[in-house]
């Protein structure tokens, strides 16, 4: 009789315990963590570019041979010709970056391109000064800058999505200087040279990196970013021959320098940790 009340004590301490226990609240899961991604600069890309691309000291400065810079002191040669150029360019450019820290923080890297500049630009002049020659003179000029590359070192700071960057480098181009001076209907001087220059490039930019899946993402799979940059450029100086066709004296040189500056925008497609 003893054993069963005990027995029966123990089972209502058991049944109030469980019933106590469904009432006390539950503990809440932990929430799973999903990191944050951190977007990195590091990679290669490529892309095309396009802008506007113009030239500066334009002008073709002219001196006779001997007897022939009085010529060009009585004004039958110009001393000093203007010859500015501007036009469209189109390219692409290639390269690699290497950020430092994801997220924030500075970004090297170096980059080449290359493109078509629309800078061939000519002149004619006509003088008579019948004082000092009976004839008319017409003096043609004409010069280009065709192609321009560049392979450059970048510097820059990342803010995440946002690049700010400064370049520069070795930059080379075709360049053409040519020019024919006829006194009268005959060709009495002529001369051009035309091939490839080499100087130096610099600049900066900036670049934006369009997030994955935007609508502004072209290719969802690689990494596209949009950047506007200003680069200059100097391919140095030059001098031609004008040389003598048949008119008196050896001819004439004229000296011309090769600078400027492009402003363009452009696409980048990149690969790596993007």
């Amino acid at each position: 009789m003893r054993n069963s009340l005990i027995l029966s004590g123990l089972a209502g301490i058991l049944l109030s315990g469980t019933a106590l226990a469904a009432d006390l609240p539950r503990r809440a899961e932990a929430p799973v963590f999903t990191p944050i991604p951190v977007f990195a600069w590091t990679g290669a890309y490529f892309g095309p570019n396009g802008g506007y691309a113009y030239t500066e000291s334009d002008t073709l400065r002219t001196t006779g041979i001997g007897a022939l810079q009085a010529n060009v002191t009585n004004d039958l040669r110009r001393a000093n010709v203007a010859l500015p150029k501007d036009g469209f360019s189109f390219g692409g450019q290639a390269g690699y970056n290497f950020q430092l820290t994801p997220g924030t923080g500075f970004v090297f890297g170096f980059e080449t391109d290359a493109q078509y500049l629309d800078l061939a630009r000519s002149r004619t002049e006509t003088i008579f000064r019948p004082a000092i020659n009976p004839n008319v003179l017409r003096n043609v000029y004409a010069a280009d800058l065709d192609f321009l590359g560049t392979v450059r070192g970048r510097v820059g700071y990342a803010f995440d999505r946002v690049l700010v960057y400064g370049t520069g480098g070795f930059a080379y181009g075709t360049t053409t200087l040519a020019a024919v001076f006829r006194t009268g209907t005959p060709v009495t001087y002529a001369g051009a040279r035309s091939g490839l220059e080499t100087g130096y490039a610099y600049g900066g930019g900036i670049e934006y990196a369009i997030p994955a899946n935007s609508f502004l993402d072209l290719t969802g799979s690689l990494q596209m970013t949009v950047k506007a940059e200003y680069l200059r450029y100097d391919l140095g100086s030059r001098t031609v021959l004008i040389r003598s066709t048949g008119g008196p004296g050896v001819g004439y040189n004229i000296e011309s320098r090769t600078e400027g500056a492009l402003a363009r925008v452009g696409l980048n497609f990149g690969f790596g940790t993007y």
